[in-house]
């Protein structure tokens, strides 16, 4: 096994000393332009990373971002904090980054971990997944000056264009309203919606969507009897698409809030309606229906972008909004313009 490459290394190959080198990694500007630019060729060839605790002692910086790893309530819906913190760990990775996991058993528990790790100067930033209404966490962090972004806006707060509370959300009403009008542009017309029960930001969004749909396509009236709510699991799903259907006889699709909703639309149904659900998690790929994606490498992106701008730049937005893209899949895939172009 090869041994990783040293500051030595990159000095013998740059052809200088090794403060040289160091005074390109700490502090590159008093360093000659041509010199700089040697070194950093060398550092490239040589494939050199800097030794995370030898610079932590240099900056006093951990180069280290916390996150709460969430409870798995089940195998779908935790599948999206997988991939999320998966694509924020890779990313990270390339720029020099670390993602230290922890838990917590709500959120006083996680504002107690939060002065924990900064007490020990474990993290220098922190990512909040899972914002809802009155969130006390975004608080916290903005009384206490740290450095922090969430997935997911600022629900039920102030601060929703706070330049001090930096965000990135997936545009679930965007999505929802997309995977509707797909249904429409096919002839349906009796699309009803599994969502979640009212009072949950994300979830009141995605309604909005498929409402959105389905008024621009005048089909706004009596749209309450072509909805149901239940909580995230299959099983209640199951039950809501029974009531749904013994209410609309002559159904025409379901759009879901989420694929664990969709599944249960998929199950009840036995696969006779098209369902479209959200989050393209494996399940939804496994079964054959259509889902929106949220595109979770650029939300992580957008995140450490965020993060690395601690300052603010001007030219910087705090808040980004990225639009979620439907993938169609299954026996009954919804028909899109850009599909026959």
């Amino acid at each position: 096994m090869s041994k990783l490459p040293t500051v030595h290394d990159v000095a013998r190959v740059a052809g200088v000393s090794r403060q040289t080198v160091s005074n390109v990694l700490n502090s590159p500007d008093i360093v000659r332009p041509d010199t700089r630019d040697r070194v950093r060729r060398a550092i490239d060839s040589l494939g050199y990373r800097p030794h995370a605790s030898a610079r932590r002692l240099r900056t006093q910086k951990s180069s280290t971002i916390g996150i709460r790893l969430d409870p798995m309530l089940d195998g779908i819906s935790g599948s999206i904090l997988d991939r999320f913190l998966h694509a924020l760990t890779e990313q990270a990775d390339a720029i020099g980054l670390r993602i230290l996991l922890f838990t917590a058993t709500g959120p006083e528990d996680e504002i107690r971990q939060f002065g924990r790790l900064i007490d020990g100067s474990d993290v220098d930033a922190f990512v909040l997944t899972s914002t809802f209404h009155g969130d006390p966490r975004t608080e916290w962090l903005i009384e206490h000056e740290q450095t922090f972004v969430t997935f997911g806006r600022p629900w039920g707060i102030d601060d929703m264009n706070d330049p001090r509370h930096a965000w990135v959300d997936v545009d679930g009403r965007a999505g929802v309203r997309a995977a509707t009008e797909s249904l429409l542009y096919r002839g349906l017309s009796r699309i009803g919606f599994l969502g979640w029960p009212a009072g949950s930001g994300t979830g009141d969004e995605r309604s909005g969507g498929w409402r959105d749909a389905m008024t621009a396509a005048g089909l706004g009236e009596g749209l309450e009897m072509l909805q149901e709510t239940a909580v995230d699991t299959v099983s209640a799903a199951r039950e809501a698409s029974d009531r749904l259907i013994a209410r609309i006889g002559d159904l025409d699709a379901v759009v879901a809030a989420s694929d664990s909703l969709a599944l249960g639309a998929v199950v009840q149904t036995g696969g006779a309606l098209p369902v479209i659900g959200f989050d393209n998690t494996p399940v939804s790929a496994a079964m054959g229906f259509s889902s929106v994606d949220q595109r979770l490498d650029e939300v992580a992106a957008g995140v450490l972008a965020l993060l690395t701008d601690a300052e603010g730049s001007a030219d910087v937005a705090r808040h980004r909004l990225i639009t979620p893209e439907l993938v169609v899949r299954s026996s009954h895939p919804p028909m899109v313009p850009d599909a026959r172009m």
